[in-house]
């Protein structure tokens, strides 16, 4: 007589599980072709802030206001790759690049989009640059994030202009 009452637990323990599973099927349609939420996201390179788009910024005034002590602490983030003393490192050195053609520095071996770029690096250039190397020269060989921050790249500008004095 107990294993006869331990099977039928046994069973009406299965039926029930069974039965839940089935009405939390039911409830919770789980296998559905039909998209019950849609998330959207900001599409790479939208900018920060959901979306929006970024007020204008006035480079020649920030780059003016900027402060090239605080930028010789930012370049140190760029020092692991390029330098100042004439010398091409893993990127081209950055000694008198204010104002020079872009993809200019002999015996550096650049990327077909740099190379293809064209202008000059004005202080607006630089400062699209480097808030994000590959969206401002697509093909670019830098795999540096950017500066997200517009004080700290107008600061890096203006230590590299300091350097040229």
């Amino acid at each position: 007589m107990e294993i006869t009452k331990l099977v039928g637990a046994f069973c009406g323990s299965l039926l029930v599980l069974l039965l839940l599973n089935f009405f939390a099927g039911e409830i919770f349609n789980t296998h559905s072709e039909e998209v019950a939420y849609v998330i959207n996201v900001p599409e790479a390179g939208a900018g920060e802030g959901g979306g929006e788009a970024q007020p204008e910024v006035d480079v020649a005034a920030l780059v003016a206001a900027a402060d090239p002590a605080k930028g010789e602490g930012v370049f140190k983030k760029c020092a692991a790759c390029h330098k100042i003393d004439g010398s091409n490192a893993v990127g081209p050195h950055l000694e008198n690049v204010v104002g020079r053609p872009v993809g200019s520095v002999d015996g550096f071996s650049y990327s077909d989009g740099m190379k293809g770029h064209g202008g000059d690096w004005t202080p607006e250039n630089l400062f699209h640059f480097l808030q994000k190397p590959s969206a401002f020269v697509p093909g670019t060989k830098m795999s540096f994030a950017g500066l997200p921050k517009p004080e700290d790249r107008a600061n890096v500008i203006a230590y590299l202009e300091s350097l040229e004095k």
